[in-house]
């Protein structure tokens, strides 16, 4: 699998991570792990699928997907080339007047947002452009005439910071006490622009967290613990929903 990493223009940087251009020669089933933020993606050659309960459901040549709390499986066919949106976290809001959390656990076509006259036009010119320079290039162009202008929720970005100060730790009663604001309130407003719960936010950063740090703890015992987890057997059983290996399965193939 080849994939290259670009850097989004200083316009995009404080709402979008990255873009990938991924190629992929050979057919293959490969897995996603959790991340922070949606994935917007384009496919200019071969076709993707998701693969659901051993069934492959085709995905849109134009879409986006939304956070999701567990891992998940895709294949590809031969020769498929796809360029990836990597949104920050609440990055996608600014694009969409729909609230994030419509997206939850869901992979949708842009057509359902987009009129397809407009969708059809740039996947034409997306499909033309004949670098991968020029492709990020017509990207961006897609990205800014969407770009909202409206003024971020800093309770929102403050929420963000401190779940990621606390490595996913932090409680969400002990947030909204933080922030001072009422539980009910940061969670609909968290959720419209990040597109989970707080919650749930928390535990991908938790186990990301865990995930990145394994070569500095002396033993996933410790590991757990330092991710709060003092049951063992519950960690395990978080850690295979997450990833779908247990933890020994699962650093042992790394």
């Amino acid at each position: 699998m080849g994939s290259t990493l670009y850097t989004p223009q200083d316009a995009l940087k404080p709402y979008v991570e990255c873009f990938i251009i991924s190629e992929i020669p050979d057919e293959s089933v490969y897995k996603v792990l959790p991340g922070t933020g949606l994935v917007m993606g384009f496919q200019f050659s071969g076709n993707l699928f998701q693969v659901l309960d051993e069934k492959q459901v085709g995905l849109s040549r134009s879409g986006i997907t939304g956070i999701n709390d567990t891992y998940r499986l895709f294949k590809n066919v031969s020769n498929t080339g796809t360029v990836l949106v990597c949104f920050n976290p609440g990055g996608a809001a600014m694009f969409f007047h729909e609230p994030i959390h419509e997206l939850f656990q869901r992979s949708v076509s842009l057509d359902n947002f987009i009129l397809r006259s407009e969708l059809l036009l740039f996947e034409e010119q997306l499909c033309e452009a004949p670098t991968h320079a020029e492709k990020i290039r017509v990207v961006e162009h897609f990205l800014l005439t969407r770009m909202k202008g409206v003024k971020p929720d800093m309770m929102v970005i403050n929420a963000l910071e401190l779940i990621y100060q606390s490595k996913g730790l932090v409680k969400i009663n002990a947030l909204s006490k933080q922030l001072n604001i009422s539980q009910s309130p940061l969670e609909k407003r968290f959720r419209k622009i990040v597109g989970t719960s707080p919650k749930k936010f928390a535990a991908i950063v938790r186990f990301r967290n865990i995930i990145q740090n394994v070569d500095a703890s002396p033993s996933l015992t410790a590991l757990g613990y330092d991710g709060g987890f003092f049951d063992q057997s519950h960690f395990i059983k978080e850690f295979k929903r997450f990833t779908g290996d247990t933890p020994e399965a699962y650093f042992k193939s790394r």
